[in-house]
């Protein structure tokens, strides 16, 4: 990897040999995996007639990302994420033997089907967070907008041909092919996981436990006012945009009376589409803030669905697919862009999670309610709806408007060091209390609350807790900021996770302070009140004594 940002190589990510060997055994990963998404729906149609359970076979591919992601991101932000994509990846690898095996024995029936579609679900979904993840272990920050786009296109490449190839395979030799030849192809892939050596900082705190992990997790993304966009307006366009990829392979057959190699034809389409769209992403960001690509992108989708409805004709149709598949990626490469440029290292692969939760959330949601509005009136019908909840989701854009991220530094201030304490403390020590002492002039008092509140954003962001801000009755100038953290373990990893970006909050703050250089800080553990054994306490007679003045018992 470029050390340097100043390196005309940081902003080509295929400059980088680690990132270029793996994204060529993941194209070869992902033909497999397009061959097998082939041979999957277009059995479903010679299992069932029912629309319902044709578009089913997407759901229980997306519903385990829904599910499991956020697990999945806590271990690969808290674990070698080389070695969760590897687990991952064998998973995957064991499946589909198995699903390969079934299918030539003719023991396959479609909730069977569905079993084995969601297991592969499963393994996506633990491979997805570290997979896209180790994209900024791979590349510096100045190539990931480049990266991320050039993994779309992996994907699309395979999605433009591998269907035809898929459809022929199905076509010629049976959709248990198919199967086997999406078992082969994780092969590559995990050979050159297993000879990746990346560089790991050393780990200075124990790991967090894995329920801790995923509260941490939602807790940050819960406090980025960004990352709560994304992940909104993505639940949206999945929910919208499912339609299409979800009843293709129904298109195919009854809007086209198509075959197999039809349906390999449309997704085809499709991907072209979406390499087009990840190769226009590049130009689109250098004149277009990530809104606004967005916006052309959720456009374009909603057209080419449209279009795809009302088709005569096969090339009209793989038209409008070819318009849809340009803004399916050019919306969620521009998505995941923004999380992974809006989330420090720390925490990027939950963040991560969380989008994929809410985007594929929304598709398998989605996926479902066109299936059974496909069933209940046709097909046209729930593509046109789909359509017209893309345009209103285009409201979105200016009451949710993405911001603008590049310049963000969310590398750690890395100056903060534990301080030494009178009293022993271990890492579980705690309740931990933390107060702050400011002297603030009246004349900045609207200033200071203003900063305060993105300070209480930043502290509850990082893991504080209980957060109060309190002002002195007796000394007006005197402000107190109060928060709490379950342990001393805890109070660690809250400042140590401050990134250069909180910087400007602190810098305020100091300049708001007219006290003594810095503000003081008191660090203290709550303790409960115990009665030694033998000790007998004095009643509250005994330590109130006489009271002359009947004002003064209060």
């Amino acid at each position: 990897m470029p050390d340097s940002l100043d390196d005309p190589a940081a902003a080509r990510p295929f400059a980088i040999p680690i990132y270029r060997t793996v994204w060529i055994a993941s194209i070869v990963s992902n033909f497999g995996g397009m061959i097998q998404s082939v041979g999957a729906s277009w059995m479903m149609t010679t299992l069932t007639t029912s629309p319902a359970l044709v578009a089913l076979v997407q759901s229980s591919v997306t519903l385990p990302i829904m599910l499991l992601s956020l697990a999945a991101g806590a271990i690969a932000d808290n674990s070698d994420r080389r070695l969760v994509m590897l687990a991952a990846q064998g998973f995957m690898l064991a499946v589909s033997v198995g699903l390969a095996v079934c299918t030539w024995a003719g023991l396959i029936t479609p909730w069977l089907l569905l079993a084995f579609t969601f297991l592969i679900g499963c393994g996506t979904a633990l491979n997805g967070p570290a997979w896209q993840a180790s994209v900024g272990d791979m590349v510096p920050r100045a190539a990931l907008p480049g990266a991320v786009a050039l993994n779309s296109m992996n994907f699309n490449i395979a999605r433009s041909l591998g269907p035809a190839i898929g459809g022929a395979i199905v076509s010629a030799a049976g959709a248990a092919a198919a199967f086997a030849v999406n078992a082969v192809s994780y092969i590559g892939l995990i050979t050159v996981l297993s000879r990746w050596r990346p560089e790991r900082p050393p780990r200075t705190l124990p790991r967090e436990g894995l329920l801790d992990a995923m509260a941490a997790g939602i807790r940050y993304v819960a406090m980025s006012p960004t990352l709560r966009a994304v992940l909104l307006r993505s639940a949206v366009f999945g929910l919208a945009a499912s339609a299409v990829p979800a009843l293709m392979p129904v298109v195919a057959r009854h809007l086209i009376s198509g075959g197999a190699f039809t349906y390999g034809l449309l997704l085809g389409a499709f991907g072209i589409g979406a390499i087009g769209g990840a190769l226009s992403s590049g130009r689109l960001r250098s004149t277009h803030s990530s809104e606004w690509i967005v916006r052309i992108a959720i456009a374009a989708f909603a057209a080419g669905t449209a279009i795809t409805a009302f088709s005569p004709a096969m090339p009209l149709t793989m038209f409008g697919l070819f318009l849809a598949g340009g803004g399916w990626v050019l919306a969620l490469s521009t998505f995941n862009v923004t999380v992974q440029m809006s989330a420090p290292r720390w925490v990027v692969a939950r963040a991560l999670a969380l989008y994929q939760m809410w985007a594929f959330g929304g598709m398998a949601i989605g996926s479902w309610v066109f299936g059974e509005l496909a069933g209940m009136a046709d097909v046209r019908t729930s593509l046109m709806v789909s359509a017209v909840l893309l345009l209103l989701g285009l409201l979105l854009g200016w009451a949710r408007p993405l911001p603008e991220v590049k310049d963000l530094d969310l590398d750690p201030i890395a100056r903060w060091t534990e301080p030494e304490v009178a009293v022993p403390v271990e890492p579980r020590t705690g309740p931990v209390v933390v107060t702050i002492d400011y002297r603030i002039p009246e004349a900045s008092i609207r200033a200071f609350l203003t900063v305060m509140n993105e300070r209480r954003r930043i502290r509850m962001r990082d893991g504080a807790r209980h957060w109060t801000l309190l002002r002195d009755l007796g000394d007006p100038e005197l402000w107190v900021e109060r928060y709490h953290v379950p342990t001393w373990l805890d109070y660690i990893r809250h400042n140590q996770r401050r990134t250069k970006a909180d910087a400007e909050n602190i810098h305020r703050l100091r300049a708001l302070h007219t006290g003594e250089a810095p503000p003081r800080v008191h660090r203290m553990v709550e303790r409960q009140t115990a009665v030694l054994p033998g000790l007998r306490l004095p009643s509250a007679r005994e330590l109130a004594g006489p009271i002359t003045d009947p004002s003064q018992s209060g």
